[in-house]
């Protein structure tokens, strides 16, 4: 597997740690559904538990349906409900 690299110059007076820029990063690329949670999790180098509870600290939803799809989804398990 071929892997990029992305240099960033940050000032030290910005107080981040490189930790929280991956994860930063992570969590809008997941959170606009351009990468998966496991891709994410791969990225900042955690698992992908420990991602989805960081994933809270930066305001990302786990679930990144629209009411919609939903609505849809209820309507699908109320079909097989026993």
């Amino acid at each position: 597997m071929f892997m990029k690299t992305l240099t960033i110059d940050i000032p030290d007076t910005f107080g981040l740690n490189d930790n929280e820029v991956k994860m930063a990063l992570a969590s809008k690329l997941y959170e606009t559904g351009r990468l998966s949670l496991g891709q994410t999790a791969t990225l900042t180098g955690y698992s992908k538990q420990t991602f989805m509870e960081l994933l809270v600290e930066y305001g990302v939803s786990l679930i990144n349906h629209s009411p919609d799809e939903l609505d849809d989804d209820v309507k699908n398990a109320e079909k097989y409900c026993l």
